[in-house]
């Protein structure tokens, strides 16, 4: 069982960001053949893969998150001595925090909104709170990366330890 968990906390994002990613491609290249080869599209086919991306999107961020991947200046982080780096990716990892809560907070009520109206897609007819859960499933997920993250930097802070600097997504 702690290897399983070991597997999903090292893996998890990447195996659901491969799974989102074949969705839109085999669905938007079913697409297109329908529609060129056939001359006949489907109204859930766009949506299939709007959703998909939408997914896509909030799990990248939270692998992102973990890898810390994400768009940052750091020119100025090189010549800082190892202490400081951790100190400014904590800073960071601090604020990115604060307002991923606030993202989170944020996300719910458009779901329950939702809930509480029935609003259903257009092409697919099914509730559309399905979808709206990748916003706070993306925070969710940035927040426990986030929270590793915070824990690995104080323990480097602590220990003397290199600052972690991030690792590629994908080879």
């Amino acid at each position: 069982m702690k290897a399983l968990l070991k597997n999903i906390d090292e893996n998890g994002e990447r195996w659901l960001l491969l799974i989102f990613y074949s969705t839109i491609v085999i669905t938007i290249a079913m697409e297109v053949i329908r529609r060129f080869v056939l001359s006949y599209s489907s109204i859930w086919g766009e949506e299939v893969a709007r959703y998909a991306f939408i997914y896509l999107a909030w799990i990248g961020a939270s692998a992102a998150v973990r890898e810390r991947a994400h768009i940052r200046i750091d020119v100025l982080i090189h010549y800082l001595p190892q202490r400081g780096k951790i100190l400014l990716y904590l800073f960071g990892d601090l604020m990115t925090f604060v307002l991923v809560i606030i993202g989170l907070y944020w996300s719910i009520h458009p779901i329950l909104t939702s809930i509480q109206f029935g609003s259903v897609t257009h092409g697919l007819g099914i509730s559309q709170a399905w979808f709206l859960t990748a916003v706070p499933l993306g925070f969710s997920l940035m927040t426990f990366r986030l929270l590793q993250s915070i824990k690995r930097d104080l323990s480097g802070l602590k220990n003397g330890r290199q600052a972690f600097e991030g690792n590629k997504l994908f080879d």
